[in-house]
């Protein structure tokens, strides 16, 4: 029999100096975390270390008020935190995602206290870390106290997101529903780009997709395949009607054959419906998701990633804009690895041409201070709205052509130019 108590009671747990890992994005634990920002503010402790993936909702220990008090280093520059880390009050680990666990399990990071969101106990004691597993179950793992909000609200997800009662010292509860993402209408480039890249992808083949525009674009022209496969970091809503249409069954999966595998999930109430009790979801730890060497052992995984930015010889950055971080390393090299690795498998890079202002994303260096998250030697397919090349094996002149032919119109003549004056009358383009 667990006992309850307070958040106000549970967050006493927080010493100055410790170090706080919380769970992420839909499981933000937003009433344990109001009860440990309120003791910050009546100043009973200082110099808090906080850490996070990526969370949902308000993020008040990343404020300037709280300078000296908590300090966020976290693994992914998102929205919530996003001014608070360029203007200095937050900072941000660079590690790719795979490896988030590893920080915390091979103590390069000492976690003290653990707070998460899980499901109420069921009946053999266990409850589920629902909708990320991530790093949280590392965490979990390996820190001095562990908090739990409990929450009826949250999915009772399968795979390693079960987690025993013993493994939790304070309980608290608090039901809430999840934080939601509804998906906005999917634009008329992103439409082009969903079906170039649709085009690359066999039957048979296994995914690994993120949220937004561009990948529910590529899910809705996917209606047609057989057999696909998910392997992935995360996955939205864009997924359901091909899983309720049997396009997704899993059933060519080398590994977690039949099982759509996961780590983290945002979506709308119907997504955590689906994976409330399902056992075709496996929410695993970020460290099976995102393995190269687990990746790799599934045949024509076809890897979805997107970019701020891509030079003529293949840089891919997708982590900041210049010296301003914008977001993380993320996942997108262990796929890009590991679908490289893959028999059959597509790594690819899918993006708009132009920003919505109208500039191009494909220049002839990266900006000063951009950050390389995929390297011109990982690089193989490109997709815009203008086509798709492959880059992989290709020399510095053809690939620039290539990456040119795919450019908005309006920019290619700069492009065109610039790779010119680089190569001189070796490089003639061909459009």
């Amino acid at each position: 029999m667990i006992k309850f108590t307070s958040a106000q009671e549970a967050v006493k747990a927080i010493k100055t100096n410790d170090r706080v890992h919380m769970s992420s994005v839909a499981v933000t634990p937003h009433h344990l975390i109001d009860a440990m920002v309120e003791r910050g503010r009546n100043k009973e402790f200082k110099n808090v270390t906080i850490q996070h993936i990526h969370t949902e909702g308000s993020a008040p220990y990343a404020d300037k008020e709280f300078e000296g008090t908590f300090q966020l280093e976290s693994f992914f520059v998102g929205a919530n935190v996003r001014k608070q880390t360029q203007a200095g009050f937050a900072d941000y680990i660079p590690v790719f995602l795979s490896e988030t666990q590893k920080l915390i399990r091979q103590k390069y990071i000492h976690v003290n206290v653990a707070m998460v969101m899980v499901s109420p106990p069921d009946k053999h004691g266990f409850v589920s870390l629902g909708t990320s597993v991530d790093a949280s179950l590392a965490a979990v793992q390996e820190a001095d106290v562990v908090i739990a909000q409990v929450n009826k609200h949250v999915p009772r997800a399968w795979g390693d997101a079960m987690v025993h009662v013993r493994n939790i010292d304070h309980f608290v509860a608090h039901d809430a529903p999840l934080y939601t993402h509804e998906n906005a209408p999917i634009s008329e480039i992103e439409k082009t780009i969903g079906r170039n890249v649709a085009e690359l992808v066999q039957d048979g083949a296994c995914l690994q997709m993120g949220i937004g525009g561009i990948p529910n674009a590529v899910l809705a022209e996917l209606g047609n395949h057989k057999n696909l496969g998910v392997h992935t970091e995360m996955f939205s809503d864009g997924l359901l009607p091909l899983v309720k249409s049997g396009v997704v069954n899993g059933l060519e999966k080398q590994i977690d054959k039949g099982k759509i595998v996961a780590s983290f999930l945002m979506g709308s109430q119907a997504l955590y419906d689906f994976i409330d009790d399902n056992p075709m979801v496996a929410m695993m730890d970020v460290a099976h998701t995102n393995s190269v060497h687990v990746i790799r052992k599934i045949k024509k995984v076809t890897a979805i990633n997107s970019a701020l930015s891509i030079d003529l010889t293949g840089q891919v950055c997708a982590d900041s804009i210049g010296t301003t971080f914008y977001s993380g390393v993320g996942g997108q090299i262990d796929f890009i690895r590991g679908a490289g690795y893959s028999e059959g498998g597509k790594p690819i890079i899918a993006m708009p041409s132009a920003t919505g202002k109208g500039l191009s994303k494909i220049s002839p260096t990266l900006m000063e201070g951009a950050g390389v998250v995929t390297t011109r030697a990982n690089m193989h397919w490109l997709v815009t709205e203008y086509g798709r090349v492959n880059l992989y094996g290709r020399p510095l002149q053809e690939r620039a052509k290539l990456i040119i032919s795919i450019a908005h119109p309006d920019h290619r003549e700069v492009l065109e130019k610039a790779a010119f004056e680089r190569y001189g009358s070796h490089f003639y383009f061909v459009p």
